[in-house]
């Protein structure tokens, strides 16, 4: 959750030779009823791209264990040579992130250390080394690209290259300074249709403004309005989930050839670049083991249908190319 997803796919989305789609998340292999919608909806949403044009969407509950148990035997029956990109960011401040936009959109109306303990979802997310498990017993290190949100920040264009050579641009992308980042948390404002009839109206604005004392109108405003200052965990939660995410960046870490943890990870997380290491070339505790982009190349865009092998290259979660027949 707010790992940059957004800002990536719409540079990607601005690169001649890309085609990512609209809506940005379709979440077509993790939700039930969408999946049930067919393969044909799902080819619709990239209908227009050109024929040669690589292809992608940026679907964030893809990488959303336990909620959404079938979305990589999905992906892997229909989208078997898929690229695979994975934004990775603090787990702690994801988690803050994460708690930040449920609040928003009144999921979560309780502090961050109650949220914690009454929804398990804002720490599984952020298990990254779980997360990626089955991605990678499933397309191998060569369809999955691990990449760090503190690096794509401090080094945009170095890591859009980077992100454009796995999945097969040829292309010489550029990253876009002057454009916003996009779907900024803290600048936003509590979405209910409540709150907008309250406020857009405009006889119960007037209404209001009339009925309703000055200080009340400001408690109103003070309700809806998202806080830019950050929650504050209590320094026993903080040490419950250093515990917990310790553990799984120790997995990480040995997939990626370093030692990690949550108390060190914007440090080594920016010094990036970082790449999957041989199994054996590197040891570290426990087993070897983040919003998520997905990008499937294709020299012809094709998406084959079910049971049909396409001669092209897939890349799904950013980006993806259409492979089989149109």
């Amino acid at each position: 959750m707010k790992c940059a997803t957004s800002t990536l796919h719409e540079q990607l989305a601005i690169q001649s030779g890309l085609f990512m789609s609209r809506p940005k998340e379709p979440n077509f292999f993790s939700d039930d009823d969408i999946y049930a919608k067919g393969w044909d909806w799902y080819r619709g949403i990239f209908e227009g791209a050109d024929e040669r044009a690589l292809c992608g969407e940026s679907s964030t509950h893809y990488t959303k264990l336990p909620t959404y148990p079938h979305t990589v035997a999905r992906i892997r029956r229909h989208l078997p040579r898929v690229k695979l990109i994975y934004i990775m960011r603090d787990p702690i401040e994801r988690l803050i992130s994460h708690y930040l936009h449920e609040t928003i959109r009144g999921r979560i109306n309780v502090s961050v250390d109650q949220a914690i303990e009454q929804h398990p979802e804002l720490t599984a997310y952020g298990l990254y080394s779980r997360q990626l498990e089955s991605y990678l017993e499933a397309f191998g290190r060569e369809g999955v690209l691990p990449v760090f949100f503190e690096h794509l920040v401090a080094h945009p264009q170095e890591e859009l290259e980077r992100i454009c050579r796995f999945i097969g641009y040829e292309g010489r992308p550029r990253w876009d300074f002057s454009m916003k980042a996009q779907n900024v948390t803290s600048e936003q404002l509590r979405k209910s249709v409540i709150r907008e009839t309250i406020v857009n109206v405009s006889l119960l604005r007037r209404i209001r403004r009339w009925l309703v004392p000055r200080h009340w109108n400001e408690r109103f405003k003070a309700f809806w309005r998202t806080t830019s200052e950050r929650p504050m965990l209590m320094p026993e939660s903080v040490q419950r989930l250093h515990a917990v995410f310790d553990a799984d960046l120790a997995r990480l870490g040995a997939r990626l050839g370093f030692e990690i943890t949550s108390a060190t990870f914007r440090e080594v997380a920016s010094a990036g670049p970082h790449e999957w290491v041989e199994p054996q070339a590197y040891v570290s505790g426990g087993d070897p083991g983040g919003a998520f982009e997905t990008v499937a190349p294709r020299h012809r865009w094709r998406i084959a249908p079910q049971g049909v092998n396409p001669p092209a290259r897939q890349v799904c979660g950013s980006s993806r190319r259409r492979e089989g027949p149109p």
